[in-house]
């Protein structure tokens, strides 16, 4: 909401935290002071006893009465007319900054215009009224501090804490992270051939999916490059001891990313269980906070949707994220020597994983060997046993 300050000067104190909903009418909200050098003063400065409502209407006023004559000592107090131009007795004629602003726009003359503000003076209303009257037009319509609102019909949606919360860390992580993205592509043909397998002998106890295999290689491949399980901070780089892994999870009120918690010394079916039951407490809404509240490393999966390849924003204070893409099938050279003569080509399943990564923490060489032993699990999951 666009306020009009009706004095020149500056901000001293900001009373209400940006962002506060909800605030009572009457409530004070911020201290203004006429002089620079007055800001200082107001650091530390709290009121102890705010209005916390509005104001109570003020009780009917009585009766009026005839008027007496001023006493011949004090001269009758007047009022200046409210069509009269708004000028001080120094010759400055007493504006507002946003109507000196829409005047210098409109080429008026401030002295010319009409004041209906407080003590009579010229607010931007009141230039653009003059203006329309002068030039005989349409009343102009005073411009606004926000963006221009889209043509046509729409609704507005209010923004849910999860989703403000979301849209401040996104636009954190955007603005002070500096990203880069490195991009692999893993065929997993082996990989879908132990999973058939070991989901044939479950007996309804888990049901392993690929992203099961990908949170296990990720930690896996966090403990051989340390590096990239660490955060930053201006002091140190923080190399965590444990590895867990966050899942995004897209649920109605927004992304959620419940973490695996040791997720290198899980079992694949332990992990798969462990999604599943993250993912369905967040589609609930019973997620707590040591549900998602910590993790080091972060899987965000879009194959499902059949996205082959994006890029995340990593999800701070981590230092990266993986970006998983679909699986499709390709051909590919045949490299067995046994059969590559009478079948130069064949089919394989590939999967496409993009690396964001904070350079502060991550330099490239670094995060090029995290998935390069990534891609190795993946590409020969028997490893993952070793």
């Amino acid at each position: 909401m666009a306020w009009e300050a009706t004095e020149e000067g500056y901000v001293a104190k900001l009373l209400i935290a940006p962002g506060t909903k909800d605030i009572p009418v009457g409530k004070i909200v911020m201290v203004t002071v006429e002089d620079a050098a007055e800001v200082p003063k107001f650091a530390n400065f709290a009121l102890s006893d705010q209005p916390s409502a509005a104001p109570k209407p003020a009780a009917a006023a009585p009766p009026k009465q005839e008027q007496k004559a001023a006493p011949p000592s004090q001269p009758a107090a007047r009022s200046a007319p409210p069509s009269a131009p708004a000028a001080e007795a120094s010759g400055r004629v007493a504006a507002s900054p946003f109507a000196k602003k829409v005047a210098g726009e409109l080429g008026v003359n401030l002295a010319s215009v009409p004041g209906t503000g407080p003590n009579s003076r010229v607010i931007a209303a009141d230039v653009a009224e003059y203006a329309a009257r002068v030039t005989g037009g349409a009343p102009i319509r005073v411009p606004e501090s926000q963006a221009p609102a889209a043509t046509g019909a729409f609704t507005d949606y209010p923004n849910s804490n999860v989703r403000r919360v979301i849209a401040r860390r996104l636009s954190e992580s955007k603005q002070t992270i500096p990203h880069y993205y490195l991009t692999v592509e893993c065929r997993v043909d082996k990989l879908l051939k132990i999973r058939e397998e070991l989901n044939s002998r479950s007996e309804g106890k888990y049901k392993i999916s690929v992203n099961d295999f990908i949170v296990k290689a990720s930690a896996l491949a966090l403990r051989k490059q340390p590096v990239v399980n660490s955060s930053w901070s201006d002091d140190a780089i923080r190399r965590y001891h444990n590895v867990d892994i966050n899942v995004a999870v897209n649920t109605p009120d927004g992304l959620f990313t419940p973490f695996v918690s040791d997720a290198d010394k899980k079992g694949l079916a332990a992990i798969s269980n462990s999604v599943k039951e993250l993912a369905t407490k967040a589609k609930e809404k019973k997620l707590v906070p040591a549900d998602y509240e910590g993790g080091t490393f972060t899987i965000s999966n879009l194959g499902m949707f059949g996205i082959k390849q994006f890029a995340a924003v990593i999800n701070p204070p981590q230092a990266a994220i993986l970006a998983v893409g679909a699986t499709e099938k390709r051909l590919v050279v045949n490299e067995d020597s046994n059969t590559a003569k009478n079948r130069p080509y064949e089919e394989a399943n590939i999967l496409t994983v993009t690396l964001s990564c904070d350079h502060r923490v991550v330099d490239g060489a670094v995060g090029a060997e995290w998935l390069q032993s990534f891609r190795g699990f993946m590409e020969d999951p028997l490893k993952m046993l070793l």
